[in-house]
């Protein structure tokens, strides 16, 4: 995606910057047993030679200085070429890919186009799915549900990992019974990796397939992560034996993976982040892969509003997904915890839509009076 004809700016420095909100109350993520007491972010920043600036965000980017000279001097259009390097700098040194986000908004910058269009312009809007992060008491969680219908989203996604597969169950029946058909309901297993310190095994295909026959009694829209990602055998068999839609794919890192995946029937849903995945060229290209494929390519967006509006943009402008997901579950998980860094917050409208404007890039603008009272040196979780 070389555009020579329109490159007269260079890319004349990187800028990586670490942040941490505080949070109190602290966030319970289902899928960590340590409890969060602040939220990290790294902002990216590329500056070019016409004082152009381009955003992204995601993981740390620690080892990165190695790297910049890579890319100073370079066309900040070549994205391909971008692309291609960070790929190689993601196997010697981790998940380089909020670079690739901030070369695509700055190039959007330069070209006075959305990054939408960039990605292919099939569209600019995507309906909304709510994601849960903390597991409530069934009487919450049906609270929160009917919460989520009158915010106007059509589907729900609840987290399983309570001490008893019992409290899982007895939490989405009572979603189920508060809302009805009123919502489509996803259940994420988070089966497919673990924090650090988490050191419980992964289950097998005898355990996903016991809860996928719960599941299915309640209508459920897929199973996300039963299995760990590795399990190319096992998600092919579990896809053989139960009718629900199987989601993953969430951190899954290189292309043969999703290669492997894909070849061997193992999902239905496939879920990669832009953010930690591939970046929005290799996004891009295996969004068309996996609808070729006639499987379904919807990102996982837990993060910051940067990473959610770059997959925003990557699945409305090449992919036709049924839903995106949207990380909401207040007041532990609110979007102003999680855009704390951006001077208008994302959020859907009435309907559970939403819709990207004509901006160039992504359309973002950063809260930098925020950004310099959250300044940290080190982005970690504690």
């Amino acid at each position: 995606m070389s555009h020579a004809a329109t490159a007269s700016t260079r890319i004349v420095r990187i800028e990586i910057t670490h942040h941490q909100l505080d949070l109190d109350p602290p966030f319970p993520a289902s899928w960590d047993s340590q409890p969060r007491r602040k939220f990290p972010a790294t902002i990216v920043r590329v500056h070019d030679d016409a004082g152009h600036v381009g955003i992204g965000s995601g993981d740390a980017m620690y080892g990165f200085a190695d790297y910049q000279h890579l890319f100073i001097g370079t066309d900040p259009l070549d994205l391909a070429r971008h692309s291609a390097v960070l790929d190689n700098i993601g196997f010697h040194a981790g998940r380089p890919w909020p670079l690739d986000i901030a070369l695509w908004d700055l190039a959007g910058k330069i070209r006075g186009e959305p990054c939408w269009k960039m990605a292919g312009g099939r569209g600019q809007r995507v309906r909304a799915y709510a994601s849960s992060g903390v597991h409530r008491r069934p009487d919450e969680m049906a609270e929160m549900a009917r919460h989520i219908v009158t915010r106007g989203f059509p589907a729900l996604k609840i987290r399983f990992g309570r001490p008893r597969l019992a409290d899982d169950l007895d939490a989405l029946a009572a979603v189920r019974d508060a809302v009805g058909s009123q919502l489509e309901l996803m259940v994420d297993c988070n089966q497919g990796w673990r924090m650090p310190w988490d050191t419980a095994a992964p289950w097998t295909v005898a355990k996903a397939l016991e809860v996928a026959r719960e599941l299915e009694k309640h209508n459920v829209y897929w199973i996300e992560e039963p299995l760990h990602r590795g399990d190319y055998d096992g998600y092919a068999q579990l896809r053989r034996m139960t009718p629900l839609r199987v989601a993953g794919g969430e951190l899954t890192r290189e292309r043969y993976e999703f290669d492997q995946l894909l070849a061997r029937e193992c999902l239905d849903v496939f879920q990669p982040d832009v953010a930690c995945t591939l970046g929005m060229e290799g996004m891009r290209q295996l969004a068309q892969a996996v609808e070729a494929h006639g499987k379904v390519f919807t990102p996982h967006t837990w993060g910051n509003g940067i990473g959610l509006a770059a997959n925003l943009h990557l699945t409305a402008g090449a992919a036709s997904a049924p839903f995106i997901e949207f990380p909401y579950d207040p007041p532990e998980w609110s979007i102003a915890r999680r855009d704390f860094m951006l001077q208008q917050p994302i959020d859907i409208d009435a309907q559970g839509w939403l819709t990207l404007s004509d901006a160039p890039g992504l359309g973002l603008t950063l809260d930098e009076a925020v950004l310099n009272a959250t300044q940290s040196a080190r982005s970690t979780y504690a």
